[in-house]
């Protein structure tokens, strides 16, 4: 009989929403694409036709044995978190410098690092800065400016001197109560500003991969 020991790397979770766990493993695709994926529960084809079309290995409902190998995955899940985080600030940096053709003034500024969830419906007097996605089914009310890292599914209605955004072709984005061509929003972040009564989009950054 022949035998053979590997070591494997083995990331445990549970899935409560499947648009947040999607985003979660594609923001993160690079440190777990080696992973074996333990899933607790119930698997919908949603997620298993995207497991299968990323290749990650997993299997469901499997109870693995306790040992020292946790802490260490755990703690990897944590930097790569910081990580993540810490590229976001820089790109927050990075929109913020933006050139505009007019000095725009900074309006009570939010930023928030949660998804927006269907249903869900946020109202922003002032500006915001959205370190997330928003999903299909929520929308977002803005008076001021509006920078949204992440994909939007969803919908927008904002009011302020610009928009940062990328859209999937199911969002509907208003912006100055025109709707915006989502052809133009898609695969890249674009700057959305009102100029001589003409809507401008221009791309601001190519795209990142925040996992590598």
């Amino acid at each position: 009989m022949q035998t053979k020991q590997s070591s494997v790397k083995v990331c445990e979770t549970t899935i409560t929403d499947e648009d947040e766990f999607i985003s979660f493993f594609d923001t993160n695709y690079n440190l777990f694409k080696d992973y074996l994926i333990v899933i607790n529960g119930d698997i919908s084809e949603k997620i298993e036709s995207y497991l299968n079309e990323k290749k990650l290995s997993f299997l469901q409902n499997v109870t693995l044995p306790k040992g020292k190998g946790r802490k260490p995955v755990e703690q990897e899940l944590e930097n790569e978190r910081a990580k993540y985080l810490n590229a976001q600030k820089q790109l927050e940096a990075e929109l913020l410098k933006s050139t505009t053709p007019e000095p725009v003034q900074q309006r009570d500024l939010k930023v928030l690092d949660s998804l927006v969830r269907s249903g869900q419906e946020l109202n922003i007097d002032g500006d915001l800065l959205l370190l997330n996605r928003v999903n299909s089914g929520a929308t977002i009310i803005i008076d001021g400016n509006l920078i949204i890292t992440q994909v939007v599914d969803g919908s927008i209605r904002c009011n302020g001197n610009f928009m940062m955004l990328k859209a999937s072709p199911k969002a509907n984005i208003i912006f100055h109560g025109v709707e915006v061509d989502n052809s133009f929003l898609k695969d890249r972040l674009n700057r959305v500003e009102l100029k001589n009564n003409e809507i401008v989009i221009t791309p601001v950054l190519k795209e990142q991969n925040w996992g590598a």
